[in-house]
């Protein structure tokens, strides 16, 4: 399934996400889109994230009769601040930024085998409050890499509604995406998805399940669970799905990749997406 949204391209509604995969990356990724999956998340980031055998699982696909153009790549510039102590940064960490933005992108086009990228994401600000003069250089090279045709789409990960603000603001081009970890605590991010809803961005929210443990096990999520005849996961990621988000999975179970595709074929009632809503803000999770 895809959604549509006013700058960009058909864009997917599940998506895999490869971080902390490291050698299992390729054999991973192959199951996933196996099972269904059509769109692959990772990043140019070598301490989580191993984007050359990401590559190498898109060559065996291949193989398979799985072509290029039926899959949805997402990959992202990760800063040297969050390269931590890599043997393998992809980028002259002594170039100007616009020029590692450059280079990430040409190295990230040669380990995931395409001359094009769906989508292309800042992994992360370089301020920790508001936007910086780093920030904007950086965004700003990420622009002219869809302006020249090198990703489809841009998008920031990691993001603070202050930041998101400056950046919708004063950004040439919008971000079609925003992926952040989504905490229930938090209302599964409210701020930053109403953002999101303003100017028309999709949110891509992470660590759905590992973030929020308590939500997973509530009486509410297990109730609409036994009454849909699904597992808990499948319930968390219908809801994500129902009030917006486009969610990401990284399992590493080839039946519970399925599983998680079996959310599209679900709804959940408006009272149940309201209560798993709220469900961690009122603390009443039995």
């Amino acid at each position: 399934m895809t959604v549509q949204a006013e700058n960009s391209s058909t864009a997917p509604t599940f998506m895999y996400g490869t971080a902390w995969k490291k050698e299992a990356t390729a054999k991973l990724v192959q199951q996933a889109v196996e099972a269904g999956f059509k769109a692959i998340d990772t990043a140019n980031q070598f301490i989580h994230y191993q984007e050359k055998l990401v590559g190498d699982a898109l060559l065996s696909l291949q193989q398979k009769g799985v072509n290029r153009e039926s899959l949805y790549l997402q990959t992202k510039f990760t800063s040297v601040g969050g390269q931590g102590r890599s043997p393998e940064i992809p980028y002259d960490t002594g170039a100007p930024l616009a020029l590692q933005v450059k280079q990430s992108m040409d190295s990230s086009l040669i380990h995931l085998h395409t001359d094009y990228l769906d989508s292309y994401l800042l992994h992360g600000p370089y301020s920790r409050n508001g936007l910086g003069s780093q920030d904007w250089e950086v965004w700003t090279a990420i622009e002219e890499l869809q302006k020249a045709g090198k990703t489809r789409s841009i998008g920031i990960s990691n993001v603070t509604a202050e930041q998101l603000t400056q950046l919708c603001s004063k950004a040439t081009i919008k971000p079609l995406f925003v992926q952040n970890r989504c905490y229930a605590v938090q209302g599964w991010d409210a701020e930053v998805r109403e953002i999101c809803r303003t100017h028309d961005i999709i949110y891509q929210g992470f660590s759905l399940l590992t973030a929020n443990p308590d939500v997973l096990t509530s009486q509410v999520v297990r109730t609409a669970a036994s009454r849909l005849k699904v597992a808990p996961a499948q319930i968390i990621f219908r809801f994500a799905m129902q009030v917006g988000m486009l969610p990401l999975t990284g399992t590493t179970n080839p039946q519970h990749m399925k599983e998680d595709l079996l959310a599209h074929s679900i709804e959940l009632t408006p009272g149940e997406v309201e209560q798993i809503e709220k469900v961690a803000l009122s603390g009443s999770y039995f």
